[in-house]
């Protein structure tokens, strides 16, 4: 038997694979004229080639036993990994306070969610039955139908395409365009921040300051220390506030106290006599009855009569501790402005490296103030107020009608009634005060709840009152399109919806699968914006972009319940304090200073009452050590279920990018549920 072979010089070569001795195999030239033959000799070339044959079908069995040695050797490590999550997350509910309220939720959007996952779990289940069983019914007619499984999954690929898919992509379309336009707008207020640095556009003050030999040029200044059960941080705040570089007769503190606890009561005002023999203009308030919250707090103060003698009021929250410069640095720039209403200072936190939460809360409020604040404050005079370290000439607050009790947000509420009235805002970048940040995930969603409820009950109560207003258009539409709906309606309905519905959505609806550059690129790139003003935080840039996304569902709650004014809209939770005085007390986690002297105080100055209130003190203080219960957010949980559920889908799709980033969506919904965030870090 010969093979012939055509060379590029029209020559020949001739095998010879007939001999059964293993004779050498001659190897013929002929050339087109067939005279001329050349053999050669080619024995050992073919044995080579045999034991190669030979020897390549053992070597790829080898390698394959080798991976799968490999693999084997993962599955223990895999499982014993597995089983110690399991134990420590069945321990971590084990733990949790069942009488926790969060518990017993049976809100709409939780059964919502609920009904969610219990559908994804069984597609996924038919899901992976059709994948081994390879099933391909897109061609197979419906009488030819095995079982009800196939039944079943046919009649879900018929209403997929038809019906589903449709649906889903418009809705993704729509929340796409919304996504575009809130990073459009975050490009655009980093871009003013550059600018504003790049040409100094910072406040100055006009004209000479005040005259430090003469105390009767500076204005009267009402400082404000609105408090409710404060019995961590009173000492500090007042101590603050009494210790301000201002003449002494040329202002007045006044705290604010609406404290139930009867022993706040007594420290509260032990703390006020102190400072009143030291010689500091100060006054003690409470109020018997609590209507209104700090705005009705705010508002009985401001009733007062010697009130009309001063210009400015300052207002401090309780755990605010300003610096003694204070006054000195913002009253001026009301000097030679009688149209500016507020002048506005930035928080610095004491315990922004506590933990992965406070770190993370660190990062949003930087960029808050540093590119939100202070763009809105250099080119449009207009801002929200933040509630505290803030001074406002006394006339504006009563041009605008002065604090009411409408709302959860008195201070934006007020904001935007003295924008109307036509006054202008300053935000002063380089004035800190420091204060605290919430260090658990249960103080932090209370307080982000009333953030996000209370602007959407004063966008319905103030939309009609922007319109009539004599604001020019260009301010109303920023007001009402910019201000409220973008950053304040827009944003958490957009985060919700795209990446926590129609994303596992998606996993399902193959159709509609949404494309890599929302789910990623866009994404990393805004938080990359997000996270420049606090440059040392780089390293928590991943786990800011997915807790980001796991605030989105308690932040379109409150939003959806502050618009249609649900049952929670109008809840007040004052948030809780640890009283951390200085950068230092972050090594201290349980240390306070409560005490001797506060003993000694009650028991110099109080009566018999005042004794008995000491010994409930001291009864109060015994259980220092106090374990900590452990609490479950079950709407977290449910939601980290959802995204690991379709995750598990997005593997039998081979979805790269979207696998990882279910998981680990779905993982920190999971950290969040079990409250391990507040977790300290080194």
């Amino acid at each position: 038997m010969y093979c012939l072979a055509k060379l590029s010089c029209r020559d020949h070569i001739l095998f010879d694979f007939t001999t059964k001795e293993m004779a050498p195999a001659s190897s013929v030239v002929e050339k087109p004229s067939g005279k001329a033959l050349v053999e050669i000799n080619d024995y050992d070339s073919s044995l080579l080639q045999d034991k190669q044959k030979a020897a390549r079908p053992k070597q790829f069995i080898w390698v394959l036993l080798l991976k799968a040695q490999r693999a084997l050797g993962c599955i223990p490590w895999l499982a014993t990994g597995l089983w110690a999550m399991f134990l420590s997350v069945k321990k971590r509910i084990a733990l949790s306070d069942a009488t926790d309220e969060e518990y017993k939720y049976k809100g709409r959007l939780y059964k919502f969610i609920k009904a969610f996952l219990a559908i994804s779990v069984v597609a996924l289940v038919i899901e992976i039955i059709a994948y081994f069983q390879k099933w391909d019914l897109s061609t197979v007619r419906s009488w030819e139908v095995q079982n009800l499984v196939q039944w079943s999954y046919m009649a879900w690929l018929s209403l997929r395409v038809n019906y589903a898919a449709p649906a889903i992509v418009m809705l993704s379309k729509f929340c796409i365009v919304l996504f575009m336009i809130l990073s459009l707008d975050r490009l655009v207020l980093c871009f003013g921040c550059f600018w504003i640095k790049y040409k100094k556009l910072m406040p100055v003050v006009e004209g000479e300051a005040y005259d430090i030999e003469d105390a009767s040029s500076f204005p009267m200044v009402l400082v404000q220390i609105p408090m409710c059960n404060e019995k961590e941080v009173y000492e500090q705040s007042i101590a603050a506030a009494c210790q301000l570089d201002w003449p002494k007769d040329r202002f007045l503190v006044q705290v604010l106290d609406d404290s139930d606890d009867e022993i706040a009561l007594v420290l509260i005002r032990e703390e006020v006599s102190s400072w009143k023999e030291k010689g500091v203009n100060i006054v003690y308030r409470h109020r018997l009855i609590r209507t209104g919250y700090k705005a009705g707090n705010l508002k009985s103060a401001m009733a007062c009569d010697y009130v009309k003698d001063y210009e400015f009021v300052a207002i401090f929250d309780a755990d605010f501790q300003p610096n003694p410069d204070f006054l000195k640095q913002t009253i001026p720039h009301f000097k030679g402005n009688p149209e500016v209403g507020l002048v506005q200072a930035r928080w610095s936190f004491v315990n922004k490296d506590e933990n992965l939460l406070t770190r993370l809360q660190n990062i949003n409020l930087c960029f808050h103030f540093e590119v939100e604040q202070q763009v809105n404050g250099v080119f449009l005079s207009f801002f929200g107020f933040n509630g505290t370290v803030g001074v406002w000439r006394i006339k504006a607050l009563e041009d605008s009608g002065g604090w009411l009790e409408r709302t959860t947000v008195e201070d934006i509420d007020i904001d935007v009634r003295a924008h109307l009235q036509g006054w202008k805002f300053i935000f002063l970048n380089d004035v800190r005060v420091l204060c605290e940040l919430p260090e658990s995930y249960e103080a932090y969603k209370k307080q982000q709840h009333r953030w996000h409820s209370g602007p959407m009950q004063l966008f319905r109560l103030c939309l009609p009152a922007i319109l009539t207003s004599k604001l020019s258009i260009w301010k109303k539409a920023n007001m009402i399109f910019l201000f409220f709906l973008l950053r304040k309606l827009i944003h958490p309905f957009y985060s919700f919806t795209l990446f926590c519905i129609i994303l596992p959505l998606t996993m399902f609806i193959p159709e509609a699968e949404l494309p890599a550059w929302v789910i990623c690129y866009v994404p990393i790139v805004m938080s990359i914006l997000n996270i420049l003003p606090a440059p040392k935080s780089f390293p928590f840039l991943m786990p800011y972009l997915l807790f980001e996304n796991t605030m989105s569902v308690t932040k379109f709650n409150a939003m959806v319940s502050g618009l249609f004014q649900l049952g929670s809209a109008y809840e007040w939770v004052v948030t809780k304090k640890t009283g951390r005085a200085s950068e230092s007390d972050l090594l201290s986690l349980t240390e306070r200073e409560l005490k001797t002297l506060n003993e000694e105080k009650i028991q110099r100055r109080l009566s018999e009452s005042g004794l008995e209130m000491l010994g409930k003190l001291k009864e109060k203080e015994e259980p220092v050590v106090k374990k900590r219960r452990n609490r479950i957010y079950r709407k977290e949980l449910a939601l980290a279920f959802l995204l690991l559920t379709a995750a598990a889908r997005s593997l039998l799709s081979a979805h790269g990018i979207h696998f990882y980033y279910l998981l680990f969506q779905g993982l920190s919904f999971l950290v969040v549920g079990l409250d391990l965030i507040r977790e300290q870090v080194s």
